[in-house]
């Protein structure tokens, strides 16, 4: 295992003073021009190991934060103890585009990250991954295991522009999202059938005991409470009609409609997607896709199937 440097790189102690080793000094200025020359932390570091320059005494390996401490370390500017190796506007202009750089990549907009929080596959259920952060080439796939990668290649816009045309379908057509359950019903067992009829054998009796029937009578009660269901949906589906009546047609993601109206996004191995609102029925955005280009997909319409089931996840 490597030790940790007491003396940064490009530095050296002689004669009990800290003065510029020749070797690494150049190195990080090597490292400073190739930096802003384009090259990742990564291919420097790569390029550091392939020109043989140890970063330590005992080991030749180079990561990228190894190149990164070096790029911000402030001593290379030269002070009382540390000799000048790099000039401030190098150290400058090189610190602003790290900055920029770890700022741009990891940062999504608020829309991405809640399309993201409901975006999953649709052959395992597991939630689909965004490889890409802020930038041109983002890529979404499976990444269980266990399952398969996506066969297209699929993008923001491809997502976002399936999501519009189904939420624009149902604004125009609030049928599409009727839910014909009923709130509640009472379904009741055998067991629940039998106590109601012992029940009214021991009304029937010539002999009341009035304490054990109102016990029975509450046990009844319970039994019958458990066998009744509550299915929210229909009250969800009056919600988002009332959300979408008189609606506008969207040209744009509204991302406080799509968090109120959708809870799932589902995609399946060949980028079929559909959509799941909040009271389980899912709708289909059935497009084209060519075979030209085994990455690309291309919309021929933008027709909209509504299911009656919600997708298991």
């Amino acid at each position: 295992m490597a030790k940790n440097r007491t003396i940064p790189f490009g530095y050296c102690m002689r004669n009990g003073k800290i003065t510029a080793d020749f070797m690494e000094s150049k190195a990080v200025i090597r490292i400073f021009e190739e930096y802003l020359n384009g090259s990742s932390l990564l291919q420097i570091a790569k390029l550091m190991e392939s020109e043989k320059i140890r970063y330590t005494v005992d080991s030749e390996r180079w990561n990228k934060n190894m190149v990164k401490r070096i790029i911000e370390n402030e001593k290379y500017l030269g002070n009382g103890k540390y000799p000048q190796i790099i000039d401030e506007e190098t150290f400058k202009i090189a610190n602003k585009k790290r900055v920029q750089k770890a700022t741009s990549v990891c940062v999504i907009s608020e829309e991405l990250q809640e399309i993201r929080n409901r975006t999953y596959c649709s052959e395992c259920g597991h939630r689909l991954s965004r490889i890409g952060g802020n930038c041109r080439c983002e890529k979404w796939d499976c990444r269980n295991p266990d399952c398969y990668r996506l066969e297209y290649q699929l993008t923001d816009q491809m997502i976002i522009g399936a999501v519009l045309t189904v939420m624009n379908a149902v604004i125009a057509n609030p049928n599409l999202i009727e839910n014909n359950s009923e709130i509640s019903t009472y379904s009741p067992t055998a067991v629940v059938i039998r106590k109601q009829n012992e029940i009214n054998q021991m009304i029937d009796s010539v002999q009341i005991d009035f304490d054990r029937i109102k016990s029975e009578i509450f046990r009844l009660a319970q039994m019958k409470y458990d066998c009744c269901t509550y299915d929210e949906n229909p009250q969800k589906t009056a919600e988002i009609k009332a959300l979408l009546e008189n609606h506008e047609q969207l040209n744009t993601l509204d991302i406080g409609l799509f968090k109120a109206c959708i809870s799932r996004i589902w995609i399946s191995h060949f980028c079929t997607v559909e959509i799941e609102f909040i009271n389980g029925i899912v709708i289909k955005n059935t497009t084209e896709r060519t075979n030209e280009n085994a990455h690309s997909i291309e919309r021929n319409d933008n027709s909209c199937e509504s299911t009656n089931s919600g997708k298991q996840g």
